[in-house]
């Protein structure tokens, strides 16, 4: 299965239903546009695609942190429901460590939300470790 990435609108748009799937919060009717906005800040949008559908997608860009130095961060890896367990996030997964490694980049990172218990065991199975809590503040 060809890993394609999401450029122009209609291919975004294929992508809203997985994402939708991981981020309930988001609106379709802006989706399009916030990611469109999110590329030109440097997010790339992958996705694997069956029957016209993305079935599953991943959302990452580069970094530089004191702690990691360059690396890649994922925003976003995500699965529609129905097409869960099939191996499309190891797939998604193996896709953005070749690309780190092409450029030279030691670490990938992401966040998990804490329930996600499926999700982290193919986080460990491919290699990442529970390294720390992310804590976020938000302002009411």
């Amino acid at each position: 299965m060809e890993v394609k990435i999401a450029k122009r609108p209609a291919e975004i748009r294929l992508c809203w239903e997985a994402m939708h799937a991981l981020r309930p919060h988001l609106v379709e009717e802006t989706f399009v546009e916030t990611v469109t906005e999110m590329i030109a800040a440097g997010y790339t949008l992958a996705y694997l695609e069956e029957e016209g559908l993305a079935v599953a997608a991943v959302g990452f860009r580069y970094l530089h942190f004191l702690l990691h130095g360059k690396h890649i961060y994922i925003d976003d890896l995500t699965t529609l429901p129905g097409a869960r367990k099939k191996g499309y996030g190891g797939i998604l997964l193996d896709y953005v460590f070749d690309i780190a490694a092409e450029r030279g980049l030691k670490v990938v990172t992401l966040d998990s939300g804490p329930t996600r218990h499926d999700a982290h065991r193919l986080y460990l199975n491919k290699g990442f470790i529970l390294a720390s809590q992310h804590f976020t503040r938000t302002k009411s």
